[in-house]
């Protein structure tokens, strides 16, 4: 019998409404492959196996199976989010193991819309860095092993794309959802402020940390965000401007950091996503947005003063040094970064070229992810010259609060997925979707690693 891990998360819920498969019959199914396969991967800090399985029999006997948008659909939760009677590590020794009273609210959701939770994904120490590795485990990308799924959301994106999960909950403050979706070719979107609730440590990281879906497929993700979101912000039909032209789109492989290259390969998937969406109908120019000389600056202290914030009330001795020495220097940006000045003049200088295009189109990443090793191990400057070199381009848009997704769009010489970034304007998630649904049909990607 074929088995159920490796399918889309529409796939299984259309199965088990209509009873061609039952919870238990999917959960067990990826269980299996997670047994199997994450000793390879390192996705997961815990699996739920016995509650999993528990669980699936619960979302089988219920009366509201044929309505339920999840039915059965194992997922995977980032492990800075409350999973009732399981502990929140946040990738550190100097968090509590304690369980959990209450789900999140994602959580809660995700449950009440008939998905099962089947373990909790491995993030870098308080999901500070652009690679997830720590006391609890590496996260390695499935298309590559040799180098790392990115973070933070690392841990829930190996999952999605070693086909353990169909979906996984994870969150992004600086890039932590596109940064390893962009890795492991992975669909994903940043929602824009206030669309989904956060609630993601002390205070979000000033409001820049929102949480959203790791996905295999654009229906997918469209899914699961519908489902996060507590409505259906994504029923917006084809993505046109108000007075019924087509999408105004900006193309732009200029790293918003001066001195960041752009490796080929990211450029030129920008350059075949243009293609694409004008082959979609849609007028694409080249226009880079005024990004800032002190954006660097912005985004280092909100940065810090976010992982600042986070560390508070923790043992500072059983933290790793990168993460230390990040809070530290955090501190003296704590109030700067609450007062909003720097957001709100990025916001101002950035408006401009939203109003003359619709839609900006960038690269994901400047370059493949690092290698696969022990950074928290490493000094500080090391781990941000690491990140900074590879992920420029997600920051900006946690700043501003505005939407943003990863759509994969051609490889890179190793054979791995690379990725392309859309960003646009408060409330335009319908639209992103919509565009990143056309790259798909024009130019499908495949879903998962090959690692059997």
């Amino acid at each position: 019998m074929t088995s159920w891990a490796g399918r889309t998360a529409a796939d299984i819920a259309a199965a088990v409404r209509e009873k061609r498969a039952t919870p238990r019959e999917v959960v067990a199914d990826h269980l299996a492959r997670i047994e199997r396969l994450d000793g390879r991967v390192g996705a997961f800090r815990a699996v739920r196996a016995e509650a999993a399985l528990g669980e699936a029999d619960e979302v089988g006997a219920r009366s509201d199976l044929a309505e339920l948008p999840l039915a059965g659909v194992p997922v995977a939760v980032k492990d800075n989010l409350a999973v009732c009677g399981e502990s929140k590590r946040v990738g550190s020794a100097a968090t509590p193991d304690t369980p959990s009273a209450a789900d999140h609210v994602t959580v809660a959701r995700l449950r009440a819309a008939g998905a099962v939770v089947v373990g909790l994904t491995n993030v870098p120490e308080l999901c500070v860095f652009g690679t997830t590795e720590g006391v609890h485990g590496t996260s390695r990308n499935p298309w590559d092993p040799a180098r790392s799924a990115g973070g933070s959301s690392g841990g829930g994106a190996a999952a999605v794309a070693a086909g353990l999960v169909p979906l996984a909950l994870g969150n992004d403050g600086m890039g932590s959802l596109r940064i390893p979706a962009a890795n492991c070719g992975l669909v994903t979107i940043k929602p824009g402020h206030g669309v989904v609730p956060a609630g993601i440590g002390e205070g979000d990281w000033f409001g820049m940390s929102e949480n959203g879906p790791l996905a295999t497929t654009v229906e997918d993700a469209r899914l699961m965000l519908a489902v996060l979101a507590g409505d259906d912000l994504t029923d917006g039909g084809p993505p046109r401007r108000a007075d019924g032209g087509t999408l105004r789109i900006a193309a732009s492989a200029r790293s918003p950091l001066a001195g960041v290259p752009v490796s080929r390969p990211y450029a030129n998937a920008v350059r075949e996503a243009a293609g694409l969406l004008m082959k979609a109908g849609h007028q694409v120019r080249r226009a880079d947005p005024p990004y800032p000389a002190s954006l660097g600056l912005t985004a280092l202290a909100h940065w810090t003063a976010g992982t600042a914030v986070d560390a508070r009330g923790l043992d500072r001795r059983r933290l790793a040094r990168r993460t230390r020495v990040h809070a530290a220097l955090g501190r003296a940006f704590v109030r700067t970064a609450a007062a909003g000045e720097g957001r709100e003049a990025l916001r101002a200088r950035l408006e401009p070229f939203f109003e003359a295009y619709d839609v900006l189109l960038t690269p994901a990443l400047a370059r493949r992810s690092p290698a696969a090793a022990p950074w928290h191990e490493r000094g500080w400057l090391r781990n941000i010259v690491a990140d900074t070199a590879y992920s420029p381009f997600t920051p900006p848009w946690n700043l501003t609060g505005w939407p943003a997704m990863a759509v994969p769009v051609g490889t890179l010489p190793s054979g791995a997925p690379c990725a392309v970034q859309l960003v646009g304007r408060p409330g335009a998630e319908a639209a992103l979707l919509e565009l990143a649904e056309r790259i798909e049909a024009l130019r499908p990607w495949r879903r998962t690693a090959p690692l059997e």
